[in-house]
């Protein structure tokens, strides 16, 4: 990475972690998995995960840059090259970037998030840990909707908002 994108990066981390404000007017694009009540984990784990989901989110971000903390890259073994693993990976995408979150509360990054994708799997789990966003409330509009059978769902729903 040139030396003057090293210091802009450095900068909008530096940003997200000590201000209230977002840079620019393009952040990450944040992508999560819920169920039919919005839950995410329950005892600490995934509710449930599908290799074709995996592929789909694959393709959809190829050529970008795809962030997830080391829990959720397990599930990516064998895919380099576009997946950047950090625990911290709510604070270092940079504008543009996705950032598949499994096992994260993000209310605290909505302002540096410019578009929302969330897969559903259209079945309700035991949940202890559900998505925060309240996205009607908070301006957040459904701008497409789309349904694909996965490997081990008959349907899975994506669903992208955009404010």
């Amino acid at each position: 990475t040139p030396p003057l994108q090293q210091t802009l990066l450095f900068s909008v981390k530096l940003h997200r972690k000590n201000s209230n404000y977002p840079i620019g007017d393009k952040d990450m694009i944040l992508i999560a998995c819920v169920d039919d009540g919005f839950g995410m984990m329950f005892n600490h784990r995934r509710q449930s995960q599908d290799r074709v989901l995996r592929d789909h989110i694959i393709a959809l971000t190829s050529g970008k840059q795809l962030w997830m903390n080391h829990y959720s890259a397990k599930q990516f073994d064998g895919v380099a090259g576009q997946i950047n693993t950090d625990d911290a990976c709510l604070s270092e995408a940079a504008p543009g970037d996705y950032c598949f979150v499994e096992d994260e509360d993000v209310t605290q990054y909505e302002q540096w998030i410019e578009k929302i994708i969330l897969y559903k799997w259209n079945r309700k789990y035991p949940s202890d840990l559900k998505f925060g966003i309240p996205l009607k409330e908070h301006g957040w509009v459904l701008s497409r909707s789309t349904d694909f059978a996965g490997s081990s769902h008959d349907k899975i729903t994506e669903e992208v908002y955009t404010r």
